[in-house]
């Protein structure tokens, strides 16, 4: 009995551990996204519950990996990272993949940091990633999302 009870407690620390190192979300659609030669792989955020919980708990992300906010409606969007322990670069998002500005996030703080004008998309990076790439406000995404429907 006692030894069915420690291995219980195992894997619920088990458990406990790789949901902090994963994040709450473990399966997330994914698109992939260029910015220039650069290719990104996004996990897409699109239902309320997964923008609330984005990258909160998340202690790694892959170079080339981002998360893709995506709302249903152009609004000033705002973003925090009080349960966030990765420095990261936000990149407020136009329709059309522009890029409206880009804001440097840094870990375990609730200042906001908003877009300039209203916008449906945000794209999180590791911090550092778009100026290592030479991608600043004007500059374009590509991708499924920014593509016009016709």
């Amino acid at each position: 009995m006692l030894k069915k009870s420690a291995a219980s407690l195992l894997l619920a620390v088990l458990t406990t551990a790789v949901l902090a190192q994963e994040g709450p979300q473990l399966k997330l659609q994914r698109v992939p996204l260029a910015a220039g030669m650069h290719r990104i792989d996004a996990q897409v955020a699109s239902t309320p519950e997964q923008r609330q919980i984005g990258l909160m708990f998340r202690t790694e992300m892959p170079r080339n990996e981002g998360m893709l906010f995506v709302f249903e409606e152009a609004n000033k969007q705002c973003f925090w990272m009080k349960n966030t322990p990765l420095p990261l670069t936000a990149a407020f998002v136009a329709d059309d993949g522009t890029i409206v500005n880009l804001a440097d996030m840094k870990p375990r703080t609730t200042d906001s940091h908003c877009s300039d004008k209203p916008v449906r998309y945000v794209l999180e990076m590791n911090a550092g990633w778009f100026a290592k790439n030479g991608i600043k406000a004007g500059s374009k995404l590509s991708g499924q999302p920014f593509q016009k429907s016709l």
